[in-house]
């Protein structure tokens, strides 16, 4: 401080703040009983957000690098499917047992009520990795038999590659699981 600013009220304030902080207040006695009822308290708040049940679990791709047709054609896939039932189908894909419906200018494929498919192998591994997520979702959010009700691909922002001669695919997913029960309510 310099002699022009210097206010010694100012000082003996600073110096009182430092005591207070170090010296602890004396703490007053808690009786047993009041003891153990707030910890009746705080376990009573811990249970009450325990039971807090969440209706949906929600998991979000963003910017994967798969094309957005072939994320169509997977949501549209595992849509109104189990979880467990939609990974069990996609992994069939990835051994090539199974083909994913597309539509368009694309070869007939060995399959019952199918007319064209492919094996798009590296975008049903991502749809692997993010229904696996979603299943640990809805475990924890409490869901009993979970539902795929939303599946939402959109395209996403798309880079560059060097000297901006190919754009790289991007794609933004949203998968979105409900009980069973929610569901067919939401249908009628």
């Amino acid at each position: 401080m310099t002699e022009k600013n210097y206010n010694p009220e100012q000082g003996k304030a600073k110096t009182m703040k430092k005591q207070e902080i170090a010296a602890p207040k004396a703490e007053v006695p808690v009786k047993k009983e009041e003891k153990k009822e707030t910890e009746k308290q705080t376990k009573a708040k811990k249970q009450e957000q325990k039971k807090i049940k969440k209706d949906e679990a929600i998991v979000n791709g963003i910017s994967l690098p798969i094309s957005t047709k072939d994320s169509v054609a997977i949501c549209k896939f595992i849509r109104h499917k189990s979880i467990d039932k939609a990974i069990a189908d996609l992994e069939e894909v990835l051994k090539f047992k199974r083909a994913i419906p597309m539509t368009g200018e694309i070869p007939h494929r060995k399959g019952k009520g199918m007319m064209s498919g492919r094996y798009p192998v590296k975008p049903v591994g991502f749809f692997v990795r993010m229904l696996k997520d979603l299943k640990a979702n809805s475990n924890v959010n409490g869901l009993d038999e979970p539902i795929i009700a939303e599946a939402i691909p959109n395209r996403a922002s798309r880079p560059y590659g060097r000297f901006g001669s190919v754009k790289r695919k991007r794609t933004h997913v949203k998968i979105k699981a409900i009980e069973k029960n929610k569901l067919e309510k939401k249908k009628k």
